[in-house]
């Protein structure tokens, strides 16, 4: 038979040989306990406070400590200041007030609390009011006047910092190998015209043990068909603004009004210029993984303030961080000589500054009504584009004299304002059109193509090519100037215009078709690319003829003397153009 125990916890002690130890009659006495769990740290919330208090009271309760109020922050990272740490700050309000239960503080862990110098600067503070720090790795209670404790909380804080970046480059290089030999994504907001799909268990053994998934981008057609087409109207010489009122106008949804869930930050107010902008400056439209184009740079919250840290703010990275996987990650949504392209011709754009811009021709406007012809005419006097205009409740293109520059040559001969209605000119090419690509007539129409399809490559490449010979031997003369003894300033702008139509040229020159004579064939692919051309005619959609005279790059010459419009048509088929009739 058992005998009966009268202490179970001192029998079972003895047992085991443990050594309880008893808390002395004059101990610490009462405590507060701080703790700290930040978003980086892979313990959830609960976990990570259970540990860090559960050695606090290891350290404390055998010298006779009490931990009667605790503080804990969530979320917060070691380098954020104390004042600016939720229960930091409330555990430093609390110093103040003459009726706290506590007159000492122990934390868990101490470079969990303290980040380089925090400790320097809160440590007085605690002094002032007459509480005690007692830190684990002390061994026991800080005492300010040792210069042991002085110099081994110095280093803590430096480790704590050291280990902080050190997590922050292991993180960052395992992304950064994962993106280049897996082309695997990252998370966050998947780019318009891409959806996040499972892939599968999550290749982290623990982390598929935990039930995360795989995740990969796949199109979203409608809306990577958006995409294309601003790709292939900002190459055709649309600028970011322009295309967005052309979205605008047509109704389709801008990447906020697509998907609220994902952008609830935003406004969803329709497409912008800065949307266009984001769109063709993102490589992943090539099917390739790119990671690390932004990332989060830390600035001091106020540089007169050291002690009040930093605030993180997202900022483009250079270019020595920005990596791309080594071959196609998902579904391409443009080539890459179409993204390249684009980048080209946006420094050629930009490489001249403002002087460039204001030789550019304007954009389109947002308007309330959409304009089929915008862009497409120019006047035959002054050949400027004839601007889109609401006369009496129709739709007019304009060319004012007013607007020319004072002096120009073309004042003598240009009529005071010309006007030319859209619905007569839309009339009329709406028939030519559709006498061109009837069914019964279209071995006639690649035959015309046929004949008018030599030489205009060869001399639109010509004419680049001169445009950068000549642009070469200007900056040549200006460098030779230079080290002759000019004045470097007196030649800047002369300079920077000569690399603007050097860069404008090269672009155009790689732009440009490569002279080969096209076929029959490829002529009559790109009929059938178009699709039934009599079908969009008789719809008679405004959006629908937009795009249909888009494809066939229109363009039409009014020559108001003669009440003429001459219409050219130049279907493309891949990099090669052929000249239609007028």
């Amino acid at each position: 038979m058992t005998a009966e125990i009268s202490d179970p916890w001192s029998k079972l002690d003895e047992v085991l040989g443990l050594e309880v130890a008893e808390p002395v009659d004059d101990g610490i006495g009462a405590l507060a306990v701080y703790g700290r769990c930040s978003t980086e740290d892979n313990q959830d919330p609960e976990t990570s406070k259970g540990w860090q208090f559960g050695n606090a009271r290891k350290f404390v309760e055998p010298l006779g400590g009490r931990i009667v109020e605790e503080f804990f922050d969530v979320g917060q990272s070691r380098s954020v200041p104390w004042e600016r740490r939720t229960s930091a700050s409330r555990l430093l309000a609390e110093l103040k007030n003459p009726r706290r239960e506590w007159n000492a503080l122990v934390v868990g862990e101490g470079t969990r609390c303290w980040f380089g110098n925090q400790f320097s600067l809160i440590a007085p503070r605690f002094a002032a009011y007459g509480v005690d720090l007692w830190v684990p790795e002390l061994g026991g209670k800080f005492d300010p006047r040792n210069p042991s404790h002085k110099m081994l909380m110095s280093v803590l804080g430096g480790m704590s910092e050291s280990e902080r970046q050190h997590v922050q480059a292991r993180v960052r290089a395992a992304m950064d190998a994962q993106v280049v030999n897996e082309g695997r994504h990252q998370g966050g907001r998947a780019p318009y015209g891409y959806d996040v799909i499972d892939g599968g268990p999550h290749p982290n053994p623990r982390k598929a043990a935990e039930g995360f998934r795989l995740r990969l981008l796949t199109l979203d057609e409608p809306a990577a068909d958006v995409v294309r087409r601003i790709f292939a109207e900002y190459l055709d010489g649309n600028g970011d603004r322009a295309i967005a009122n052309m979205l605008n106008l047509e109704g389709i949804p801008c990447p906020s009004a697509k998907r609220p869930d994902q952008n609830g930050h935003r406004l969803a107010d329709g497409w912008q210029g800065s949307t266009i902008r984001a769109i063709l400056d993102n490589p992943r439209y090539t099917g390739y993984a790119v990671f690390g184009r932004w990332a989060k740079h830390e600035t001091l919250l106020d540089p007169d303030d050291v002690a009040a840290g930093h605030v993180v703010r997202f900022r483009r990275a250079t270019p020595d961080r920005i990596v791309r996987s080594r071959k196609p990650a998902h579904p391409e949504i443009v080539s890459v000589e179409t993204f390249t392209q684009a980048q080209l011709l946006r420094r050629s754009k930009s490489s001249g500054g403002l002087a460039t811009s204001r030789r550019s021709e304007r954009g389109a406007r947002s308007t309330a009504r959409l304009y089929l012809l915008r862009g497409l005419v120019r006047c035959g006097v002054c050949g400027r584009k004839m601007q889109g205009a609401t006369i009496r409740k129709g739709a007019y293109y304009r060319c004012t004299a007013r607007t020319m520059a004072p002096g120009s040559a073309m004042l003598a001969d240009h009529p005071k304002t010309v006007n030319l209605r859209e619905s007569t000119v839309v009339e009329a090419i709406n028939g030519w059109i559709g006498q061109l690509f009837d069914p019964h007539r279209v071995d006639e129409t690649v035959a015309a193509l046929l004949g008018s399809a030599g030489g205009g490559a060869g001399n639109a490449r010509e004419a680049a090519r001169r445009r950068l010979a000549a642009a070469e031997a200007r900056l040549r003369r200006f460098q030779d100037a230079i080290g002759a003894g000019v004045d470097p300033s007196a030649v800047v702008d002369a300079v920077n215009q000569a690399q603007a139509e050097r860069s404008a040229a090269k672009v155009e020159l790689e732009r440009a078709p490569s002279g080969r004579r096209i076929t029959d064939a490829e002529i009559y692919a790109m009929i059938d690319s178009l699709g039934d051309v009599g079908a969009a005619l008789v719809d008679a959609k405004p959006a629908g003829l937009a795009r249909l005279y888009g494809k066939l790059n229109l363009e039409l010459r009014y020559e108001p003397k003669g009440l003429a419009v001459y219409v050219t048509a130049s279907p493309g088929v891949d990099s090669e153009c052929v000249r239609g009739g007028t």
